[in-house]
């Protein structure tokens, strides 16, 4: 978890923020990066290993078609507001670990608390303060291969990434475009062994 620092406890310091997303590739994160699923029943048939979900919505959608992704990403938000309380009730009753991170941001903390949950053999809900938004980008970089990391597409449905070597190289792209330490972004996400992962899946 966040390091102890002379900083209120309850907001992300500048130094833990690792990346920032610039807004020339604003429009290059609009696209998907998988095949968009309305049905989570039709979504989980075309799953085989591990299952990342990063949002609430999609969180919640996964649990009521019957599975529990293997590590979730939440922030109690959707499209910016408050998500109804059922669905914040549902995604956060298994919360395992906290982090704080960024709007428009990725900290040191979410990435800590993301190769956590992928290195337990349990299943791991990270409830997010802040956003969780673009923290599918690292999961696609960190999951092994044959994994599945579904976010959500505002207002069309869930976009389903099967890791493939290929999408990991263009998430890597993309991400040493960000603006930030990417040198210790990527000291972390590399002491995670994509082949050696835990997760339950």
């Amino acid at each position: 978890m966040t390091r102890d620092t002379d900083q209120p406890s309850d907001r992300t310091d500048e130094d833990e923020q690792l990346l920032v997303l610039p807004d020339e590739l604003r429009h290059e994160l609009k696209e998907p990066m998988g095949p968009i699923e309305t049905d989570a029943g039709r979504l989980l048939a075309d799953v085989d290993g591990p299952l990342i979900a990063v949002g609430d919505v999609v969180t919640y959608h996964l649990l009521q078609a019957g599975r529990q992704p293997d590590v979730a990403l939440v922030d109690e938000r959707t499209k910016r507001e408050a998500v109804d309380e059922e669905i914040r009730r549902t995604v956060t009753e298994d919360t395992t670990i906290e982090a704080v991170n960024p709007p428009a941001g990725i900290s040191e903390n979410v990435i800590e608390a993301l190769i956590e949950g992928l290195s337990s053999d349990e299943p791991t809900t990270i409830l997010v303060e802040g956003e969780e938004d673009l923290m599918a980008l690292p999961a696609i970089v960190v999951a092994p291969n044959g994994a599945s990391v579904v976010y959500g597409q505002p207002d069309e449905g869930m976009v389903h990434v099967t890791i493939t070597d290929d999408h990991r190289a263009d998430v890597r792209s993309l991400l040493d475009r960000f603006e930030g330490d990417t040198e210790r972004f990527w000291t972390l996400l590399e002491s995670v062994d994509t082949d050696a992962s835990s997760t339950n899946g």
